[in-house]
């Protein structure tokens, strides 16, 4: 691989973190304060988990996408 066809790769992952992202951050701003309730206990789940696993959703796209091969 040369090395611009790896900095494509890298600002292809990059812009898919980032709308997964922000994909996380509407989907959080949607559905507002969200808890987590296991056992008879609750804990609240704020905004940055909710970005953080929308940037890991975007990531994983990009592996299949890449995997594939399109």
């Amino acid at each position: 691989m040369s090395k611009q066809q790896s900095e494509d790769n890298l600002k292809e992952a990059a812009a898919f973190a980032a709308g997964g992202a922000v994909a996380g951050a509407g989907a959080g701003t949607l559905l507002g304060g969200m808890g987590l309730a296991v056992g008879g206990t609750a804990i609240g789940i704020g905004m940055a988990p909710v970005v953080a696993a929308g940037a890991i959703v975007g990531l994983a796209a990009f592996g299949v996408k890449k995997a594939l091969g399109s």
